[in-house]
């Protein structure tokens, strides 16, 4: 897609040649050629619109009249969004956890109350983590149960108690460095509700096809996948697994 941008502005090509990566000057300025080839190739107007209809999800599910002015396209979109969620009710939206057994974090689309025949065709009756994807689901199965795992085993955690500015590389490392008392960083998190945590919900949307459809993640093989991640990036930090072979000394004959 970058090269499909560069076509479209050939100066982009020439300006690469005056850069050096070896350089942070020169890494951050091929930085923005890319995002700037990028952004021509249409990629940003796609991501724009997936972010649009997420906004027009949100209204959706929480009953409120979409904006005026919302063209039919996404009209029809929110129409069949509606149609395929009916069964669910919204618990929460939008959502940040944390799980630190895996040190990462990330937001949740939705909390969804669901009551009916599960995967294997047996009653449920709880909360289940759902996410909506616009673009292709196709080959991302394994990826998207393994985030739903992380939402589904993640504590509730509310980050503007310690706030910064993470585009701030100095004030970042400086709030890295600041200690703070474990009762006050308690504090900040929430225990989450009860939510399952051998299935989630995907929820495909993609855009201006006016289809939704939904698919049952199983977040146990999710799971499973982000302990595996966890333990490759440990792995990959690991030092010392070569060592120099050192030759024994000769006798003197």
């Amino acid at each position: 897609m970058t090269l499909v941008g560069a076509s479209r502005e050939p100066a982009l090509l020439a300006r690469t040649k005056e850069l050096n990566p070896d350089t942070r000057e020169g890494k951050a300025a091929l930085d923005e050629l890319t995002e700037r080839a990028v952004t021509l190739a249409g990629a940003n107007k796609k991501r724009e619109h997936g972010t649009h209809l997420h906004t027009l999800s949100e209204a959706v599910d929480r009953g409120e009249p979409l904006p005026l002015g919302t063209s039919d396209r996404d009209l029809a979109d929110m129409a069949a969004y509606k149609l395929a969620t009916v069964g669910f009710d919204s618990v929460a939206i939008e959502q940040f956890v944390v799980a630190d057994e895996l040190g990462v974090g990330g937001t949740f689309d939705r909390l969804l109350h669901y009551s009916g025949p599960g995967p294997d065709g047996r009653p449920f009756d709880g909360l289940l983590i759902g996410d909506l994807k616009t673009g292709s689901v196709q080959y991302g199965g394994l990826k998207m149960a393994s985030q739903l795992a992380v939402y589904a085993h993640g504590q509730r955690y509310d980050h503007t108690r310690f706030p910064v500015d993470g585009r701030d590389k100095k004030a970042l490392a400086a709030w890295r460095k600041t200690p703070v008392p474990a009762e006050e960083a308690v504090t900040a998190y929430t225990e989450a509700p009860e939510v399952s945590q051998d299935w989630g919900v995907i929820i495909h949307l993609p855009a201006g096809e006016a289809t939704c459809t939904l698919y049952w993640a199983d977040l146990r093989i999710g799971w499973a996948a982000a302990l595996l991640a966890r333990d490759i990036r440990h792995m990959r930090s690991t030092r010392g697994a070569l060592a120099k072979f050192e030759s024994p000394a000769r006798p003197i004959v």
